[in-house]
This record gives C-alpha cells, structure tokens and sequence, in this order.
C-alpha cells in the first residue's frame, strides 16, 4: 500500500521523477508511484483537488493557474517524465462540446509548454474517448503533430481500463511521447484481464467485488440521501439496467429521458463509467439497495485504496473521484516506461520510425489508436 506522504525526491533513490500537471486529486500519480516513481512538483487550479493530492501524495503540489505559471521558473525542479490529464470536458462525448475550440479545449498547450521547456525523456497525457473524434478528428492529429514538433515519438491508444485490472469500464486515451534522442522503442502495455479470463488473462474484476467488505470507519463513506421517488424508481429498475427499463407506462416514466442516468451496478460486472458531475441519476446506483453509490464505493470503482482520504464536501469529493484517473489502470503502463530511466534496453532509430509514420495517412493511425476500430 502507498504510504500517505511522499518526501521530497532524494537523487539516491533512482526513482523516476515525476512533474505532474492537471493533477487533481492524483489518482495517475498513484497510479506511477505504485510502480516506483516519485512526484517532485504538481500543479492544479482546484483547491480541493489541490488538498487530496497533498494529503495523500505529498505537499509537493501548487495551487494555481498553469496558464500563468512559466515551467522555466527557477523554483520548478528537474524532471525525467510530465504527466498530466489535460481538462476533457471540450472532448467528453457524454454531451455534444466543442473539441479544440472550447475555453478549455487548448488547455493542451499548457502541457505542450512544459514538454517543450522541460524536455523529459517521456511524457504521458490522458483524455477522455471523444478526443477521438473531435472536431472532425482534426483535434488528436493537431495534439499529436503538435508533440512531434517537440521532437518527441508520440503513440496514443484507447484503453478500457477494466482490461488492466479496474472494476469500471472506463474509456480513455493514453498519449505518450518518447524524446527521439533516448531511441527507447516503447510500446504500449497488453491487457492483462478480460470478461472470461481466458487466454492467459485474469477475470475482470466485477462492481460487487469491489465494494465488498468496506470498513464501517473508512473515510468518505457518507450515504447520500435521495427522495422517496428517487427511491421508487430504483426499485422499478433490474440488476445492470439504466432508467429505462422503467415501463413506458409507469407514471414515474419520463419520455426523452438519456438511458446513462439511473444506472444501477451489475454485481457480476465491472460497473459503468463513474463521472464527475452531472443532475439527478448521474451518481451511479448500488445493487440490490436502492440507493446511490457512496464516494468510498465511487472511490473503489476507480481503484483507489481505502486510507486515499479525499478532502471536500460531499459533491466535491465526488467531482474528483470522477476526474480521476484510476491508479490500478496506468500501473502495467508505468512499468512498460521504467526501462528508459535505466538506459536498459536496446536503441532504436526513432527519427527514422517518425518520418516512416508521418507518411502513413492519418486516417490509419487512428484505426491503429482505436485498436482497428473505425
């Protein structure tokens, strides 16, 4: 289990070192640490977010807007990899948004300052599904070209992180650079959990082994009080289902309702994606209680360990739990990175393997992102 506080980097450890932005609580931080990494510098603009990380991960995070923070000040150490999750409400496909052309959208080149002041030798960004296909997918080729032009070797790819071991099925993409003078030939992780678990694989890990067994004194564990109606409607809705197997005819049936609200767990199953915010029938809904998730149940839906101690109010706490990248999802990622700190591993041509996909339509570096989906 990762201890509560992380010291200051010591070079004696050899621990990669990390530089963290759009940190939020710190969930893909925890996710590196758990594969030996360290957190020497992190920023967010949310305070709350800001007091979890601290809490948890170590008081090495500033509270601010990256906007304004230049990543040459003298203050900001040294780094061998950024991360961050760059602001994903401009790509979120849950509802229709702008892509590069929201407020928030070009909040990318931020993290594009960083890479390009600091130059670690590798870099890993996360985003949500619809950066994709934002803006007529010109949005992921733009952010791609835009860290080639860094000089770095990007490969993006779509992962479920119920495939590496999360009890959720969570779509995100997972962007990694590797600076082009390091010859690190890196490739992305394989699954290592499937539905059958077959083939080599473990079992997903299902929604009701997860919030099994939760300690009556964990932290954030507060039951949320919902309505009578709220209530009656849970009642009316089976194992695994959403608002609409309620009948057509029922009175508490709503026409236009979007089925992603009122879903209610399949205990067999890892759970639906746990998101931040949202109205009535967003929070995601236990089995066989009626009643709406707890943030520690949230919490352990997204992999984190009961004594990760969140800091807010209720619905805060909710917001960065459902922001969050989960840990256990990026740790098999973490550990296909670590030999480029090592220099263990045998050098590559990475100009040449850049020029080759650069002549390679974009249209079929996508397919190659989606997995060969279209």
């Amino acid at each position: 289990m990762l201890s509560k506080k992380i010291s200051n980097f010591n070079s004696s450890d050899n621990k990669p070192r990390i530089l963290s932005l759009f940190s939020g609580c710190g969930g893909l931080d925890l996710g590196f640490h758990q594969a030996g990494y360290e957190t020497v510098w992190a920023n967010d603009f949310s305070h709350w977010a800001c007091e979890s990380f601290r809490k948890n991960i170590g008081d090495v995070i500033v509270e601010g807007d990256i906007e304004q923070i230049d990543p040459n000040d003298p203050t900001i150490p040294d780094c061998d990899i950024i991360l961050g999750g760059f602001p994903c409400q401009d790509f979120s496909m849950i509802w229709k948004q702008p892509g590069l052309e929201g407020e928030r959208g070009n909040l990318y080149k931020s993290f594009l300052r960083f890479v390009n002041a600091k130059k670690p030798k590798v870099f890993v960004a996360e985003n949500v599904k619809g950066l994709l296909t934002a803006n007529k997918k010109k949005a992921i080729q733009q952010i791609i070209t835009d860290f080639e032009n860094c000089g770095y070797y990007v490969q993006a790819k779509l992962y479920n992180f119920a495939e590496f071991g999360v009890p959720q099925f969570r779509e995100r993409v997972l962007i990694v650079g590797v600076r082009l003078d390091t010859g690190f030939d890196f490739h992305h992780p394989k699954p290592t959990h499937n539905e059958t678990g077959e083939n080599g694989l473990k079992p997903y890990v299902t929604a009701g082994q997860a919030i099994s067994n939760i300690p009556q004194n964990v932290s954030n564990n507060e039951l949320l009080k919902i309505s009578d109606k709220t209530r009656r409607m849970l009642e009316l809705i089976p194992e695994g289902g959403n608002f609409t197997d309620i009948p057509k005819d029922h009175p508490l049936y709503v026409k236009g309702m979007i089925s992603h609200v009122y879903r209610r767990m399949h205990r067999n199953e890892p759970s639906k994606t746990i998101i931040a915010a949202g109205g009535g029938g967003t929070w995601g809904y236990h089995f066989p209680e009626p009643r709406a998730f707890t943030n520690r149940e949230r919490a352990r839906l997204q992999s984190f360990p009961d004594d990760f101690e969140f800091v807010g109010s209720t619905t805060e706490v909710r917001r960065q739990i459902g922001n969050a990248v989960p840990p256990q999802g990026v740790v098999e990622l973490a550990k296909a990175i670590l030999p480029i700190f090592s220099g263990n591993y045998k050098k590559v041509d990475l100009h040449k393997k850049l020029k080759a996909e650069k002549d390679v339509l974009f249209h079929d570096r996508l397919s190659k992102i989606r997995g060969g989906k279209q």
